[in-house]
Parts: C-alpha cells; structure tokens; sequence
C-alpha cells in the first residue's frame, strides 16, 4: 500500500520527505494507519530498488519540490524511470489485495492514472468483497439478533447501512466506468 502511494504522489512530482508525508496523509486520509516510521524504511528499499532516486543540494534545482530547511529538507526524492514502470505494474494490479479495505483506498486514489479495465475490475472486485461481508453480518445479526443489548444491535445494523452505502456507490461507479469505455473505449490515462 505505501509503496503504491509513494510512487504515485512522486509521479505528480518530486518531494521532500516531509512534504510527502503530508501528502501521504492526506492521500490515505486520517482514517487509516499509517506508521511515519514505516516511510523513511521503505523509501530506502525503494531507493535499493532503483524505483526512487534522491536529490541532495538546493531544492530549487529539483522542479516542483518546495523549499524546505534543516537536514530533512535538503533531501527530495524523485521518480526514476524504473519507478515509473513500477508505479504502473502496480496500477494494472487488480487482484483480491486491491479490493480490501486499505488497498482500495490507495488504488482509488490513483484512478486517473488507471486503466478503465482495471478501474472496472477494482470496483467490482471490491463491491463483490463488501456484499460478502454484508451477507455474513446479516446471517451473524439473523442468529443473535435476541441475544444483543439494543447499542449492540443498533451497532450492527450502523454497519450494514455503511456497507449498504458502500455497495450502492459502487454500482454507481461500476456503471459509470462502463458507460465511458463504451463510449471511448480507446481511452487509457497513462
């Protein structure tokens, strides 16, 4: 996950590493964790990849990084040419990982650089995954329905009505998707 969202913020430019865990948070949102000491590490390995190349010196030499002071601020890291066929690897991924919570928030982060294909196949991936999940909390609630104090249930049922929600907007998206490649089915944003 925090792979593909660093490759991706780096695509739109270079960036300090604080800059990018600003861009990081805001990317995956306050909701989900998100370990800062979990970063700098992984930059590392996707520095020993070849994927990201860092910039030591005057920010302003590298274009779109801000200007930033102290020993963190002196380094800007940057998108290689191997990272950039990595970043699209990992775009063309819709496998069961992409649909789980976390990947699918990081995965549709980066739609506009996504095949519709693979936008279409995400989205039904994950709408499959949630209506799973909503089907057994029904059968769980069906079973226990008695047995829970009135917080508990309201709870649950909370819970379905989100999934619900979720599965709904899907659709939506599902449709939507499917309308656009059928009326420019050449179309592929990278």
């Amino acid at each position: 996950m925090l792979e593909l969202a660093v490759l991706g913020l780096l695509h739109e430019s270079p960036l300090h590493g604080y800059e990018l865990r600003q861009r990081l948070k805001a990317t995956l949102g306050s909701f989900r964790a998100f370990s800062y000491g979990s970063l700098y590490p992984t930059l590392r390995r996707m520095k020993e990849s070849g994927w990201i190349a860092e910039d030591e010196g005057d920010a302003e030499v590298v274009a779109g990084a801000p200007a930033l002071t102290g020993k963190r601020g002196k380094v800007v890291y940057k998108l290689t040419a191997e990272g950039k066929e990595r970043f699209t690897e990992l775009l063309a991924e819709a496998g069961p990982a992409s649909w789980e919570d976390e990947q699918f928030g990081v995965h549709f982060a980066f739609f506009a650089k996504t095949a519709p294909e693979v936008r279409v196949r995400i989205l039904e991936g994950r709408r499959a995954r949630l209506e799973e999940r909503r089907e057994g909390v029904r059968t769980s609630l069906a079973r226990t329905r008695e047995r829970l104090d009135s917080y508990t249930l309201q709870l649950q049922e909370h819970g379905l009505e989100s999934v619900d929600r979720e599965v709904r907007w899907l659709s939506e998206l599902i449709e939507t998707e499917r309308n656009s490649i059928r009326s420019n089915p050449s179309t592929n944003p990278l």
